[in-house]
């Protein structure tokens, strides 16, 4: 199996040295706009390095990875399908619903594969959690809470390019809250603080929020996230039903200190980020993704997912701006 891969940044680096471990994949070419960021990685990796992006889709690769900026997702997602290769992207497609959708009919129109990078779909924490929710070990589910806290503020020229906390972080929740239930979105009401560093402000964009939603069987669930979380890497889901209550992403790395006489402490390590965080998801994936290129698994995490997601992230955009709520109804691409 060859398999090539576009964009070797920090995402693109790990996931080509899975990829390169992997003894399934006969050969892995890297390719990226700066080709000599290519040359660098194939050396660490043991992979070959393409002169150009161009040249992965003409090299005979039997799949395609792509881990480039956003900006390039749709773009190349269309010319893995119309060059008929299984593709997996990082998530968004898109940052916004026209390009999403017009990937999307690309992939239809082409008849090929297209698995989205949702990795806490691959993590042992939700995987269980989900597995408790089919089996009704909660009983009826009634509340929901999701959160997600980095450590501090990605580099103020990301946050234009990002398409927003609702779109960039929060989306991982929505899908993964779609996921562990089974049950979609009606509804939602979405506000957001920009009161924290002002580059939040200057790219319109906030730095905290919090988002209220009903799910189709009245199940009601909170989202919460933000980009300044001082104390670590801290992403969590607490389920809760009449007949018991379970939580995801609380360990010994979980950056919360207890107030109680006989609570837990600080961790002397917290999560740093989320590769540290995930790694694992992020590796399961991949070998995901291979089992799917070989014909041996049907595809875990389509690629209507991030569709599906995005819808909830816009909604979440429409009722901050406009102070009400959103039903998802509203939104085109249902």
């Amino acid at each position: 199996m060859r398999i090539g891969l576009i964009g070797t940044g920090r995402i693109g680096a790990f996931h080509s040295a899975v990829l390169a471990r992997d003894p399934r994949v006969e050969s892995l070419l890297v390719a990226d706009a700066a080709p000599g960021r290519a040359a660098e990685l194939a050396d660490r990796v043991g992979a070959r390095a393409l002169p150009s992006v161009d040249a992965v889709f003409t090299a005979g690769v039997d799949a395609l990875v792509v881990t480039a900026a956003t900006a390039a997702h749709a773009e190349l997602i269309g010319r893995g399908a119309r060059a008929g290769l299984p593709v997996f992207c990082e998530k968004p497609i898109a940052l916004d619903l026209p390009g999403t959708l017009a990937a999307l009919a690309e992939v239809e129109a082409a008849g090929t594969v297209l698995q989205l990078g949702f990795q806490r779909r691959f993590d042992a924490g939700y995987a269980a959690a989900r597995a408790a929710v089919r089996a009704g070990t909660l009983g009826r589910l009634h509340t929901v809470r999701a959160m997600t806290s980095d450590p501090a503020p990605p580099p103020a020229a990301y946050l234009p390019l990002s398409g927003g906390l609702y779109r960039d972080c929060l989306v991982h929740d929505f899908d993964i809250l779609r996921w562990v239930t089974g049950r979609e979105v009606t509804e939602v009401y979405a506000t957001g603080s920009d009161a924290g560093p002002a580059m939040f402000r200057e790219a319109g964009d906030v730095d905290t929020a919090a988002v209220l939603l009903t799910l189709d069987d009245s199940t009601l669930a909170t989202a919460t996230a933000t980009r300044c979380n001082g104390a670590g890497y801290d992403v969590r889901m607490e389920l809760a039903g009449e007949a018991g209550q379970l939580a995801v992403g609380l360990d010994a790395r979980t950056p919360l200190t207890s107030v109680e006489p006989h609570g837990p402490a600080a961790p002397d390590k917290p999560w740093p980020g989320f590769l540290e965080r995930f790694a694992p998801a992020y590796e399961a994936e991949l070998a995901a993704f291979v089992d799917v290129v070989r014909g041996e698994l049907a595809n875990p995490c389509d690629g209507r997912e991030a569709l599906h997601a995005l819808r909830i992230a816009e909604a979440c955009e429409l009722s901050r701006a406009q102070r009400r709520v959103v039903p998802l109804a509203e939104i085109p691409g249902g």
